[in-house]
Parts: structure tokens; C-alpha cells; sequence
């Protein structure tokens, strides 16, 4: 009791007593919402306009209230069987930016991600293929195939480290 005493308190304004605001404090959150009604908690109890499914309920309304609007809201106390299907979506629209098939809906963003990455992919190949070209010297002749096959020839000529078998212990 005593903290949904305070939580109406704390939203409703200042009690007596208490200084106002200052340069030194956190502006008042009406300072950022404008003229938005405060319908729920929201969130994190923070009083912003979030399009979450995971919090479906966002602790203001997405707009302000204009004379137009204030109409349908009078409208809208009484049988909502005289509301049009247009009213009624108006009346979503200042509560809500979006529906939920809207917020599932693909963005395209994958599109500039792959983009991005083959951009990074193209870079680093050339950048290495430069590397490889302008900065490395060149390799020694022995690396040709014809040197290789000369060098185990000579190898073999030699009777370097020849395979002796398996040795066992017992």
C-alpha cells in the first residue's frame, strides 16, 4: 500500500515541501514526453514510448492528444459499435506506432549486414594480395618444383634418415 502510494506520488508531481527543479537535478520526465498521457508502467517503470513484444503495454501513448483526436476519444467512451473501422484504427495509431505483424516484418537489414561483410572480405583479400605482391620479396629458387624434386633425389642418394621400422620395447 504504502509503495503504490508512493509510485502515485511520484508520478503525479511533487509533494509540499519539496524544492523544484534545479540545474543541478535530472530534468522532470514530462520535459521529454510532451503532452503523451501516461497509461501504464511500461518497461522498466520509466515513462518512454517503447515498440517491444515483450512488453506490449508501453507506459505512454505514441501521440498527443489533438482536438481532432480528443473527438474520436469522447466518441470512443460510448458504444463502440458506432465507431468506424477508420476510427477505431486512429484510435490504435495515437495509442501504438506499430502492430505486432508490423514489428515481425523483415527490415531488409540483412541486406547491408552481407553487403558490409563481403565489402570487409573483398578488402582483406586485396589487401593481402598487395602484401603479398609489394611488400614481401620474392621466394628463393629452391621453392620451384624441379629444385624440390633434385633436393629428395639427393635425399634419397644420401640415405638421409631412413625409415628403420617400429621399435619395441619389452
Amino acid at each position: 500500500m504504502a509503495g503504490r502510494c508512493l509510485v502515485t506520488v511520484l508520478r503525479r508531481g511533487r509533494p509540499a515541501g519539496v524544492r523544484a527543479y534545479s540545474s543541478h537535478d535530472e530534468p522532470p520526465l514530462n520535459y521529454k514526453i510532451g503532452k503523451r498521457e501516461v497509461v501504464g508502467y511500461g518497461s522498466n517503470g520509466t515513462e518512454c514510448y517503447l515498440d517491444l513484444q515483450s512488453v506490449p503495454m508501453p507506459a505512454i501513448r505514441f501521440k498527443e492528444i489533438t482536438p481532432d483526436l480528443q473527438v474520436i476519444r469522447d466518441k470512443e467512451k460510448g458504444d463502440w459499435k458506432k465507431l468506424t473501422i477508420q476510427e477505431k484504427k486512429e484510435l490504435y495509431r495515437a495509442s501504438f506506432c506499430q502492430t505486432f505483424v508490423e514489428m515481425d516484418a523483415p527490415s531488409g537489414e540483412w541486406k547491408a549486414i552481407l553487403g558490409g561483410v563481403c565489402f570487409g572480405v573483398g578488402l582483406a583479400v586485396l589487401l593481402f594480395t598487395g602484401v603479398k605482391k609489394f611488400v614481401y620479396p620474392p621466394l628463393p629458387v629452391t621453392f620451384d618444383m624441379e629444385h624440390q624434386t633434385a633436393q629428395f633425389e639427393r635425399m634419397r642418394q644420401l640415405d638421409m634418415n631412413p625409415i628403420q621400422g617400429m621399435n619395441r620395447r619389452t
